[in-house]
Protein backbone atom coordinates (compact mmCIF):
# COMPACT_ATOMS: atom_id res chain seq x y z
CA UNK A 1 0.00 0.00 0.00
CA UNK A 2 1.00 3.33 -1.04
CA UNK A 3 -0.53 6.77 0.27
CA UNK A 4 -2.54 8.25 -2.16
CA UNK A 5 -0.82 10.71 -4.56
CA UNK A 6 -1.19 14.40 -3.55
CA UNK A 7 -4.63 15.87 -5.46
CA UNK A 8 -4.47 19.32 -6.81
CA UNK A 9 -6.18 21.67 -3.88
CA UNK A 10 -9.01 22.82 -5.78
CA UNK A 11 -10.61 19.41 -6.49
CA UNK A 12 -10.24 18.48 -3.23
CA UNK A 13 -11.99 20.63 -1.68
CA UNK A 14 -14.74 20.67 -4.80
CA UNK A 15 -15.26 17.17 -3.54
CA UNK A 16 -15.65 17.75 -0.11
CA UNK A 17 -18.24 20.31 -0.97
CA UNK A 18 -19.57 18.88 -4.05
CA UNK A 19 -23.29 20.85 -4.83
CA UNK A 20 -26.32 19.22 -5.77
CA UNK A 21 -26.49 21.31 -8.84
CA UNK A 22 -23.17 19.61 -9.99
CA UNK A 23 -23.93 16.20 -9.25
CA UNK A 24 -27.35 17.10 -11.26
CA UNK A 25 -25.13 18.23 -14.19
CA UNK A 26 -23.17 15.09 -14.16
CA UNK A 27 -26.44 13.07 -14.41
CA UNK A 28 -28.24 15.04 -16.95
CA UNK A 29 -26.34 13.68 -19.68
CA UNK A 30 -27.76 11.34 -23.10
CA UNK A 31 -31.13 12.64 -22.80
CA UNK A 32 -31.61 11.91 -18.96
CA UNK A 33 -33.73 14.43 -17.57
CA UNK A 34 -33.74 14.58 -13.68
CA UNK A 35 -36.26 15.77 -11.64
CA UNK A 36 -33.86 17.55 -8.45
CA UNK A 37 -34.00 14.92 -6.05
CA UNK A 38 -31.01 14.32 -4.87
CA UNK A 39 -30.10 11.81 -2.48
CA UNK A 40 -26.65 11.01 -1.07
CA UNK A 41 -25.65 7.93 0.43
CA UNK A 42 -23.79 6.38 2.86
CA UNK A 43 -20.23 6.34 1.76
CA UNK A 44 -16.99 7.65 3.13
CA UNK A 45 -14.55 6.55 0.65
CA UNK A 46 -16.40 8.43 -2.14
CA UNK A 47 -19.36 10.33 -2.72
CA UNK A 48 -22.35 8.37 -4.05
CA UNK A 49 -25.48 10.01 -4.67
CA UNK A 50 -29.40 8.93 -6.12
CA UNK A 51 -30.67 10.92 -8.62
CA UNK A 52 -34.37 10.94 -9.34
CA UNK A 53 -35.46 10.64 -12.84
CA UNK A 54 -38.61 11.86 -14.78
CA UNK A 55 -38.75 9.17 -16.93
CA UNK A 56 -37.06 6.38 -15.65
CA UNK A 57 -35.87 4.59 -12.43
CA UNK A 58 -33.50 6.58 -10.16
CA UNK A 59 -29.73 6.54 -10.74
CA UNK A 60 -26.20 6.51 -8.69
CA UNK A 61 -23.75 8.74 -9.27
CA UNK A 62 -20.47 8.24 -8.00
CA UNK A 63 -17.74 11.03 -7.54
CA UNK A 64 -14.35 9.76 -7.08
CA UNK A 65 -11.75 10.87 -4.05
CA UNK A 66 -9.18 12.67 -6.12
CA UNK A 67 -5.84 10.83 -5.64
CA UNK A 68 -6.87 7.90 -4.73
CA UNK A 69 -7.28 5.71 -8.16
CA UNK A 70 -5.55 7.47 -11.41
CA UNK A 71 -7.75 7.09 -14.04
CA UNK A 72 -6.50 4.40 -15.64
CA UNK A 73 -7.08 2.12 -12.08
CA UNK A 74 -10.76 3.55 -12.62
CA UNK A 75 -11.17 1.64 -15.69
CA UNK A 76 -9.50 -1.55 -14.79
CA UNK A 77 -12.51 -1.55 -12.68
CA UNK A 78 -14.71 -0.99 -14.95
CA UNK A 79 -13.31 -3.32 -17.58
CA UNK A 80 -13.50 -6.27 -15.13
CA UNK A 81 -17.15 -5.37 -14.27
CA UNK A 82 -18.40 -5.46 -17.46
CA UNK A 83 -16.12 -8.83 -18.22
CA UNK A 84 -18.12 -10.36 -15.00
CA UNK A 85 -21.26 -8.85 -16.85
CA UNK A 86 -20.60 -10.00 -19.72
CA UNK A 87 -20.45 -13.86 -18.17
CA UNK A 88 -24.01 -13.86 -16.67
CA UNK A 89 -22.28 -12.79 -13.24
CA UNK A 90 -24.77 -10.92 -10.76
CA UNK A 91 -22.71 -7.13 -10.82
CA UNK A 92 -23.86 -3.68 -11.40
CA UNK A 93 -21.41 -2.61 -14.54
CA UNK A 94 -21.26 1.37 -15.04
CA UNK A 95 -23.08 3.39 -17.56
CA UNK A 96 -22.35 4.96 -20.67
CA UNK A 97 -22.02 8.38 -20.56
CA UNK A 98 -21.30 9.75 -23.89
CA UNK A 99 -19.87 6.34 -25.07
CA UNK A 100 -17.41 6.41 -22.08
CA UNK A 101 -17.43 4.98 -18.76
CA UNK A 102 -15.62 7.60 -17.06
CA UNK A 103 -16.61 11.20 -17.42
CA UNK A 104 -14.98 15.04 -15.47
CA UNK A 105 -17.31 17.29 -14.70
CA UNK A 106 -16.45 21.03 -14.31
CA UNK A 107 -12.95 22.06 -14.67
CA UNK A 108 -11.42 20.79 -12.03
CA UNK A 109 -10.77 17.28 -13.38
CA UNK A 110 -12.74 15.55 -10.44
CA UNK A 111 -14.13 11.60 -11.79
CA UNK A 112 -17.35 10.04 -11.63
CA UNK A 113 -19.30 6.99 -13.07
CA UNK A 114 -23.09 6.45 -12.99
CA UNK A 115 -24.72 3.04 -12.26
CA UNK A 116 -27.98 1.89 -12.45
CA UNK A 117 -29.43 1.44 -8.92
CA UNK A 118 -29.94 -1.99 -7.97
CA UNK A 119 -32.46 -2.69 -5.61
CA UNK A 120 -31.97 -5.31 -2.35
CA UNK A 121 -30.83 -5.95 0.82
CA UNK A 122 -27.36 -6.83 2.14
CA UNK A 123 -28.07 -10.24 4.21
CA UNK A 124 -27.16 -9.83 8.20
CA UNK A 125 -25.80 -13.40 8.33
CA UNK A 126 -25.51 -16.77 6.08
CA UNK A 127 -28.57 -18.54 6.47
CA UNK A 128 -27.56 -22.40 6.59
CA UNK A 129 -28.12 -23.32 2.60
CA UNK A 130 -26.21 -20.26 1.35
CA UNK A 131 -22.46 -21.19 1.90
CA UNK A 132 -21.99 -23.38 -0.84
CA UNK A 133 -24.33 -20.90 -3.03
CA UNK A 134 -21.66 -18.38 -2.18
CA UNK A 135 -18.66 -19.78 -2.93
CA UNK A 136 -19.61 -21.10 -6.62
CA UNK A 137 -20.21 -17.26 -7.34
CA UNK A 138 -16.97 -16.59 -5.58
CA UNK A 139 -15.31 -19.04 -8.45
CA UNK A 140 -16.89 -17.69 -11.14
CA UNK A 141 -15.76 -14.01 -10.20
CA UNK A 142 -12.22 -15.58 -9.96
CA UNK A 143 -12.88 -17.27 -12.88
CA UNK A 144 -12.85 -14.33 -14.77
CA UNK A 145 -10.12 -12.71 -12.20
CA UNK A 146 -7.84 -14.92 -13.68
CA UNK A 147 -7.72 -14.61 -17.01
CA UNK A 148 -5.49 -11.31 -17.16
CA UNK A 149 -3.74 -8.42 -14.75
CA UNK A 150 -5.25 -5.37 -13.98
CA UNK A 151 -1.94 -3.14 -14.57
CA UNK A 152 -3.00 -0.46 -12.50
CA UNK A 153 -4.00 -2.04 -9.65
CA UNK A 154 -2.26 -2.54 -6.14
CA UNK A 155 -1.82 -6.27 -5.11
CA UNK A 156 -2.73 -7.37 -1.39
CA UNK A 157 0.62 -8.32 0.41
CA UNK A 158 2.71 -7.70 3.28
CA UNK A 159 4.37 -4.89 2.17
CA UNK A 160 1.88 -2.62 0.55
CA UNK A 161 -0.85 -3.51 3.09
CA UNK A 162 1.22 -4.52 6.40
CA UNK A 163 4.48 -2.33 6.06
CA UNK A 164 3.66 0.58 4.54
CA UNK A 165 0.39 0.82 7.03
CA UNK A 166 2.64 0.19 9.83
CA UNK A 167 5.30 3.13 8.68
CA UNK A 168 2.43 5.25 7.61
CA UNK A 169 1.01 5.46 11.00
CA UNK A 170 4.30 5.27 13.25
CA UNK A 171 5.59 8.37 11.14
CA UNK A 172 2.25 10.42 11.39
CA UNK A 173 0.48 12.73 14.15
CA UNK A 174 -2.40 10.27 15.44
CA UNK A 175 -0.87 7.66 17.27
CA UNK A 176 -0.18 9.28 21.07
CA UNK A 177 3.32 9.78 21.98
CA UNK A 178 3.07 7.39 24.93
CA UNK A 179 2.12 4.67 22.76
CA UNK A 180 3.68 5.29 19.52
CA UNK A 181 6.88 2.71 20.77
CA UNK A 182 4.41 0.04 21.58
CA UNK A 183 2.42 0.15 18.56
CA UNK A 184 5.40 0.28 16.29
CA UNK A 185 6.89 -2.97 18.50
CA UNK A 186 4.10 -5.00 17.88
CA UNK A 187 3.15 -3.56 14.23
CA UNK A 188 6.42 -4.28 12.98
CA UNK A 189 6.58 -8.05 14.86
CA UNK A 190 2.89 -8.71 13.19
CA UNK A 191 4.24 -7.67 9.92
CA UNK A 192 7.04 -10.02 10.47
CA UNK A 193 5.16 -13.00 11.11
CA UNK A 194 2.82 -12.34 8.32
CA UNK A 195 5.60 -12.26 6.08
CA UNK A 196 6.63 -16.06 7.61
CA UNK A 197 3.19 -17.19 6.94
CA UNK A 198 2.66 -15.70 3.08
CA UNK A 199 6.26 -17.40 3.07
CA UNK A 200 5.11 -20.97 4.27
CA UNK A 201 1.86 -20.99 2.30
CA UNK A 202 2.03 -19.68 -1.00
CA UNK A 203 -0.68 -18.31 -2.94
CA UNK A 204 -1.70 -17.80 -6.55
CA UNK A 205 -2.51 -14.12 -7.54
CA UNK A 206 -5.21 -12.88 -9.23
CA UNK A 207 -7.45 -10.05 -9.81
CA UNK A 208 -10.71 -9.96 -6.75
CA UNK A 209 -13.05 -7.70 -5.24
CA UNK A 210 -10.77 -7.29 -2.41
CA UNK A 211 -13.54 -6.15 0.01
CA UNK A 212 -16.25 -9.26 -0.44
CA UNK A 213 -17.85 -9.20 3.13
CA UNK A 214 -21.75 -9.43 3.47
CA UNK A 215 -22.34 -5.82 3.39
CA UNK A 216 -21.36 -6.22 -0.52
CA UNK A 217 -23.79 -8.56 -1.19
CA UNK A 218 -27.20 -7.86 -1.97
CA UNK A 219 -30.09 -10.24 -1.81
CA UNK A 220 -32.69 -9.85 -4.38
CA UNK A 221 -34.92 -12.67 -4.85
CA UNK A 222 -32.99 -16.14 -5.36
CA UNK A 223 -30.11 -13.94 -7.14
CA UNK A 224 -27.17 -12.70 -4.94
CA UNK A 225 -25.95 -9.70 -6.43
CA UNK A 226 -22.31 -8.40 -5.84
CA UNK A 227 -21.53 -4.67 -5.55
CA UNK A 228 -18.97 -2.11 -4.96
CA UNK A 229 -15.86 -3.63 -6.35
CA UNK A 230 -13.60 -0.37 -5.42
CA UNK A 231 -10.99 -2.23 -3.40
CA UNK A 232 -10.76 -4.06 -6.28
CA UNK A 233 -6.92 -5.61 -7.01
CA UNK A 234 -5.10 -8.87 -7.28
CA UNK A 235 -4.73 -11.12 -4.47
CA UNK A 236 -4.89 -14.73 -2.85
CA UNK A 237 -8.00 -16.46 -3.62
CA UNK A 238 -8.93 -16.89 0.07
CA UNK A 239 -9.08 -12.95 0.54
CA UNK A 240 -12.50 -13.08 -1.08
CA UNK A 241 -13.73 -15.91 1.00
CA UNK A 242 -13.02 -15.95 4.35
CA UNK A 243 -14.51 -11.99 4.42
CA UNK A 244 -17.48 -13.99 4.14
CA UNK A 245 -17.71 -15.75 7.02
CA UNK A 246 -14.78 -13.72 9.22
CA UNK A 247 -15.44 -15.23 12.54
CA UNK A 248 -13.27 -17.15 14.79
CA UNK A 249 -16.48 -19.46 16.53
CA UNK A 250 -17.30 -22.79 15.56
CA UNK A 251 -20.22 -21.60 13.56
CA UNK A 252 -17.82 -19.29 11.26
CA UNK A 253 -15.85 -21.99 10.47
CA UNK A 254 -17.98 -24.23 9.44
CA UNK A 255 -19.75 -21.31 7.07
CA UNK A 256 -16.26 -20.98 5.72
CA UNK A 257 -15.89 -24.67 5.15
CA UNK A 258 -19.16 -24.62 3.08
CA UNK A 259 -17.91 -21.69 0.75
CA UNK A 260 -14.51 -23.42 0.16
CA UNK A 261 -17.02 -26.81 -0.81
CA UNK A 262 -18.42 -24.96 -2.97
CA UNK A 263 -16.04 -22.93 -4.64
CA UNK A 264 -14.06 -26.25 -5.09
CA UNK A 265 -17.33 -27.56 -7.31
CA UNK A 266 -16.20 -24.92 -10.63
CA UNK A 267 -12.31 -24.24 -9.40
CA UNK A 268 -9.08 -25.64 -7.88
CA UNK A 269 -8.40 -23.95 -4.34
CA UNK A 270 -5.36 -24.71 -2.62
CA UNK A 271 -6.82 -25.72 1.33
CA UNK A 272 -3.26 -24.61 2.43
CA UNK A 273 -3.47 -21.20 2.37
CA UNK A 274 -6.42 -21.15 4.50
CA UNK A 275 -3.49 -20.42 7.01
CA UNK A 276 -3.51 -17.37 5.84
CA UNK A 277 -6.48 -16.17 6.54
CA UNK A 278 -5.32 -14.66 10.67
CA UNK A 279 -2.64 -13.20 8.64
CA UNK A 280 -4.85 -11.15 6.23
CA UNK A 281 -7.10 -10.44 8.93
CA UNK A 282 -4.00 -8.72 10.73
CA UNK A 283 -3.13 -6.50 7.14
CA UNK A 284 -6.75 -5.66 7.20
CA UNK A 285 -6.87 -4.35 10.64
CA UNK A 286 -3.25 -2.42 9.94
CA UNK A 287 -5.20 -1.38 6.55
CA UNK A 288 -8.12 0.70 8.10
CA UNK A 289 -6.30 2.07 10.41
CA UNK A 290 -4.43 3.70 7.58
CA UNK A 291 -7.01 3.97 5.74
CA UNK A 292 -8.03 6.72 8.40
CA UNK A 293 -5.25 8.46 9.05
CA UNK A 294 -4.87 8.90 5.55
CA UNK A 295 -8.36 10.72 4.61
CA UNK A 296 -7.88 12.22 8.14
CA UNK A 297 -8.24 16.38 6.52
CA UNK A 298 -11.27 15.43 5.34
CA UNK A 299 -14.23 16.48 7.45
CA UNK A 300 -16.34 13.36 7.12
CA UNK A 301 -13.20 11.32 8.42
CA UNK A 302 -12.95 13.21 11.92
CA UNK A 303 -17.25 13.81 12.09
CA UNK A 304 -17.23 9.66 11.66
CA UNK A 305 -13.75 8.42 13.75
CA UNK A 306 -13.46 11.34 16.60
CA UNK A 307 -12.08 9.07 19.08
CA UNK A 308 -9.20 8.07 16.31
CA UNK A 309 -6.59 9.93 17.65
CA UNK A 310 -7.25 9.38 21.50
CA UNK A 311 -5.11 7.21 24.11
CA UNK A 312 -8.12 4.58 24.56
CA UNK A 313 -9.03 4.05 20.58
CA UNK A 314 -5.01 3.07 19.84
CA UNK A 315 -4.51 1.06 23.43
CA UNK A 316 -7.54 -1.16 21.74
CA UNK A 317 -5.69 -1.43 18.48
CA UNK A 318 -2.05 -2.21 20.33
CA UNK A 319 -4.36 -5.27 21.91
CA UNK A 320 -6.16 -6.08 19.14
CA UNK A 321 -2.78 -6.56 17.25
CA UNK A 322 -1.12 -8.37 19.63
CA UNK A 323 -4.32 -10.37 20.08
CA UNK A 324 -3.52 -11.38 16.10
CA UNK A 325 0.03 -12.06 17.01
CA UNK A 326 -0.96 -15.06 19.00
CA UNK A 327 -3.99 -16.17 16.45
CA UNK A 328 -1.08 -15.95 13.67
CA UNK A 329 1.22 -17.88 16.40
CA UNK A 330 -1.31 -20.66 16.57
CA UNK A 331 -2.60 -21.40 13.13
Amino acid sequence: MTPPEDAPQTVTKNFYALTPERVLAAVEVGGRRATGRVLALNSLENRVYEVELEDGPPIIAKFYRPGRWSREAILDEHAFLRELAEEDIPVAPPLAIDGVTLATSGDDGLLHALFEKVRGRAPDELMAHEGERLGRLVARVHHVGGRHAALHRPTLDVATYGAASVKLLVEGPWIPLELQSRFARVGEALVSACAKAFAAAPAETLRLHGDLHLGNLLRRGEEILVVDFDDFLAGPPVQDLWLLAPGVDAGALAARAAIVDGYEELRDFDRRTLRLVEPLRSLRILRYAAWIAQRWDDPAFTRAFPEFTEHAWWQHEIATLAEQLERIAAS
